[in-house]
């Protein structure tokens, strides 16, 4: 069943998701649509939240739509800076907030704990895009979005365009 991404300022995005307290075969079926959900959107990670499930599930897969063979399914996840792991600023973009970029700073390199599908704990270390694209959707799951990082004065834009379009599209 396709899922449907929620957008941008819909209310469900701005929440906490709750933790998984077992991995059910409703939470592998809902994994199972998250990663056709973001394939077929062409992106490399997506979060329970973006399809409306308040729940601490994140699918990543920085291969990109052209290779699809590096997916990851995070149950629980959680990122700690690895030492001296510096910072990186790139420019991100989101399923959920459709036709906007702009320039995030990020840790450079993290250890993420989480738990499979099967129940097992997995560990790992993460640079470069794969760090940035975990602490991204972990930020879904804490109910933060990427425009929650950028300057005050690039969000006002943002709004503005957001407002701008809204009008636009309601004149047509």
């Amino acid at each position: 069943m396709a899922l449907k991404i929620i957008t941008y300022p819909n209310p469900l995005l701005g929440k906490p998701s709750l933790p998984i307290t077992e991995v059910t075969d409703e939470i592998r079926k809902l994994a199972e649509d998250m990663t056709e959900a973001m394939y077929k959107s062409d992106g490399i990670g997506i979060a329970a939240p973006q399809v409306g499930q308040l729940v601490r599930l994140v699918v990543i897969d920085v291969t990109g739509p052209e290779k699809r063979e590096g997916k990851m399914v995070l149950v629980n996840p959680v990122w700690t800076p690895l030492p001296d792991a510096g910072y990186v600023e790139s420019e991100e973009g989101c399923l959920s907030v459709p036709d906007y970029r702009s320039k995030v700073r990020r840790t450079a390199r993290v250890h993420v704990e989480a738990t499979d599908l099967d129940g097992n704990p997995i560990s790992f270390d993460a640079d470069d895009l794969l760090a940035v694209c975990v602490q991204h959707e972990i930020d879904h799951l804490d109910g933060k979005l990427f425009i929650d990082r950028i300057s005050r004065l690039k969000r006002m834009m943002f709004e503005s365009k957001l407002k701008k379009g809204t009008r636009q599209s309601q004149v047509k």
